[in-house]
């Protein structure tokens, strides 16, 4: 799956909550910087970092998707099964055996 076809995939409502939450940060930050006036430099570092944090939150959470679907028709047993939070390992990991 390449990004365009990740990005059309529907987004959880958690995420698309964050999605707007960052977009309107980005308009804040922006509003803010392009202001015809002075302002001290202290306000226009933060609205740098709102720019850059809603931006990168926007994206984040639009490549965000829900898989439930995928993950039924794919049974993939590469992955090592995770019960109650714990990762049990079927196989020994030659390079991680000190024994050798």
């Amino acid at each position: 799956m390449d990004l365009f076809e990740r990005l059309k995939l529907p987004t959880p409502k958690f995420f698309r909550r964050l999605r707007n939450i960052g977009i309107g940060l980005t308009a804040i930050g922006g509003a803010i910087v392009t202001l015809p006036v002075i302002l001290p430099v202290a306000v226009t570092t933060i609205a740098g970092y709102l720019i850059v944090a809603g931006t990168v939150a926007s994206v984040v959470s639009q490549t965000v998707i829900n898989d439930k679907n995928e993950n039924e028709d794919n049974d993939d047993t590469d992955d090592p099964p995770i019960m109650s939070g714990r990762i049990i390992t079927l196989r020994r990991n030659p390079l991680l055996d000190t024994n050798q």
